[in-house]
């Protein structure tokens, strides 16, 4: 099979890849002014992490800021203060993608998955994420998920449920998407050391690896993004201009093919540099006083 030139550059984002700072600025912005389908969110500033107290008033805040740039909003918890946070999306009108998060404490499990049926029968949920990356950090048992899933699932069938996890775990683990009536697909070139400039081709493999394992069911995109400082890994090197094109180029395929994306993320976030080195910190589309980078 032979390839004109122009369908070259839209599988690699060589166009994009090439444009200067200013340019991508534009571009960027212009995406953003256009709304895009998601985006992640977090209320958390300053020196917070989870499990500190947050506000109304900053969650309200925030999500008012983003307000005009995006139609979905990802909830990654339904405890410790992030319960409200569905509530004020649905008074903002956003669309949401709210998640029970799971661990290994098996009691505070159960609070947040009563926490997220609770949040669906008011009418808070569009879409239900049981569990996000809990396999991949090997801290539940595959039918203990399946578990989760399937409580969540017979509580409020008229709202399409699934669990979050990066786009392989879905080839890995069929059971588990077999459970889901939606997979949902974290896709990450950096975190597997890819260059920028084979990065869109390679986030377009992985989603198709997922739309194969899924075998038509819906795939959503929960998490993709790329750091815009930090130190590199293996080919993926973060920074600002690099930062911008991975946006362009995610935003411009994903409208293009009808994709449903959550960009990572909205604001930087100070306590992620503990799990995640340098990079953690920075992969905000709004820095950390709620600055649009460009």
């Amino acid at each position: 099979m032979s390839f004109r030139k122009e369908q070259v550059l839209s599988l690699t984002g060589a166009q994009v890849n090439s444009l200067e700072k200013g340019a991508l600025r534009e571009k960027s912005r212009s995406l953003l002014n256009g709304k895009i389908h998601g985006i992640c969110f977090s209320p958390y500033e300053g020196e917070q992490e989870p499990g500190d107290e947050i506000s109304e008033s900053q969650v309200r805040r925030k999500l008012e800021l983003l307000k005009p740039y995006t139609n979905w909003i990802r909830v990654f918890s339904c405890t410790e203060g992030n319960e409200m946070i569905p509530r004020l999306a649905k008074e903002c009108g956003f669309q949401t993608l709210v998640g029970a998060w799971l661990g290994e404490d098996l009691e505070k499990n159960e609070v947040e998955v009563a926490a997220l049926v609770a949040l669906a029968k008011s009418g808070y949920v569009d879409v239900a994420a049981v569990g996000n990356e809990v396999m991949y950090r090997g801290e539940l048992e595959e039918s203990e998920l399946i578990g989760y899933i399937e409580q969540v699932k017979s509580a409020i069938p008229e709202i399409p449920v699934g669990y979050v996890d990066a786009y392989y775990e879905f080839t890995d683990r069929p059971a588990i998407t077999d459970a889901c009536d939606v997979i949902l697909a974290n896709c990450y070139p950096y975190w597997e050391g890819c260059s920028i400039e084979y990065s869109l081709l390679y986030m377009k493999q992985m989603y198709y690896q997922a739309v194969q394992a899924a075998q038509g069911k819906r795939v959503i995109i929960t998490e993709t993004g790329w750091p815009s400082e930090g130190e590199a890994l293996g080919d993926g090197v973060p920074g600002y201009e690099n930062a911008l094109k991975y946006f362009v180029n995610a935003q411009v395929w994903s409208a293009t093919e009808g994709i449903e994306m959550f960009y990572f993320s909205s604001f930087d976030e100070a306590w992620k540099v503990g799990s995640e080195g340098s990079v953690g910190a920075y992969w905000g589309l709004w820095n950390q006083h709620e600055d649009l980078k460009f």
